[in-house]
């Protein structure tokens, strides 16, 4: 059951995911167009049953955001106690600039990880079980929370190809993103929401990870889909949505 957890882990988007820094232009729109509280629950299924559900808020305060996801097992899966996912930063013209974030499972600080981000040196430190990592820190770079976040931030409309690079805590990751031209609708109890598909090149055999964002809706992740490469299934779908 410890892999469900930890595969779990990577679906926040808010990517699942997972997902990630987002590598593309900034929207040209000023800071005081996008909204300044966003709260957000995501039903998860795994291989179409009931796996958890995620309550994530995500609140901008002048230039410093905030954000903490949190996810609750459904029935057995409850037993491993709530995975609490905390990023915090700066809102650049860019978008998120995060300085700190933070995954806790449960009461076991074992399984707790940081990642802290010195712009000023390129450096990223990650944390794991006491144990310090340090990587070089790109442009962009994101964490697992606020990567679904970004990219309210990007350019419209999303075209291009784009490239996802996150830090879950424990190591830094790359993702490729392909954007299907045409929108999808999906919906969600009773909301339908016109979304913009993002899954990587066809040629990607390996885990995948899919995203869909809303278009009408500052582009919060409405869908995040993963399958490992054992064929599991992990759908994260979002039931609630207020924006201010």
């Amino acid at each position: 059951m410890f892999n469900h957890i930890k595969i779990l882990s990577l679906l926040n988007l808010a990517v699942l995911l997972s997902a990630s820094s987002v590598m593309a232009e900034p929207a040209a729109l000023s800071n005081a167009a996008l909204p300044k509280r966003i709260q957000a629950v995501y039903e998860v299924t795994k291989n179409g049953q009931p796996f958890a559900k995620v309550h994530e808020q995500f609140i901008i305060n002048g230039t410093a955001y905030k954000l903490e996801s949190v996810t609750k097992g459904i029935g057995v899966y409850a037993l491993f106690g709530e995975r609490v996912l905390t990023s915090s930063g700066e809102v650049t013209a860019q978008g998120l600039k995060p300085s700190h974030f933070e995954l806790r499972q449960g009461d076991n600080p074992k399984k707790t990880v940081q990642a802290d981000f010195d712009w000023a040196k390129q450096n990223l430190r990650m944390t794991v079980k006491g144990k310090l990592k340090e990587a070089p820190l790109a442009a962009g770079t994101q964490d697992l929370a606020s990567f679904a976040y970004q990219f309210m931030y990007l350019a419209k409309p999303l075209k291009d190809d784009i490239t996802v690079t996150l830090t879950t805590g424990k190591k830094l990751n790359q993702y490729q993103y392909h954007i299907n031209p045409e929108a999808e609708n999906i919906a969600g109890e009773g909301v339908q929401y016109k979304t913009l598909h993002l899954a990587p090149p066809a040629q990607d055999t390996q885990e995948t990870k899919e995203l869909w964002l809303a278009a009408d809706y500052h582009y919060v992740p409405v869908k995040i889909l993963m399958v490992d490469d054992n064929g599991q299934k992990l759908e994260q779908t979002l039931t609630e949505l207020k924006i201010e």
